[in-house]
């Protein structure tokens, strides 16, 4: 399996509005992804660790995001059909996750 795909959205919001923000349109995500019929499952494995098993396109993936005092950390197992295309996919998660992030309350 090739190495995690890491993305950094930096933020200054802090942990706690972070947090609130990725929790609070944690149910937009499934739109923002190719092929229209995503499933996104989420679980809090801590306080300030979301994991996410993500469905689309007949591809599974996880990810974990660490949401940090001045960044969220996303990382991503993409499995070998999707690895290739891991540049594309970290430019496509910094853009909308900061879109997500940063967007108007």
């Amino acid at each position: 399996m090739p190495a995690p795909t890491v993305v950094d959205l930096p933020h200054s919001l802090g942990r706690a509005e972070a947090k609130r923000r990725v929790a609070a349109r944690l149910g937009e995500l499934p739109g923002h992804l190719p092929g229209g019929a995503a499933e996104v499952h989420s679980t809090w494995r801590s306080e300030h660790e979301l994991a996410l098993d993500i469905a689309a396109m007949g591809q599974r993936l996880s990810a974990t995001l660490d949401i940090q005092d001045r960044i969220i950390r996303v990382t991503m197992a993409l499995p070998p059909m999707l690895a290739f295309m891991a540049g594309a996919i970290s430019a496509a998660v910094q853009k909308k996750g900061s879109q997500l992030l940063l967007g108007k309350d």
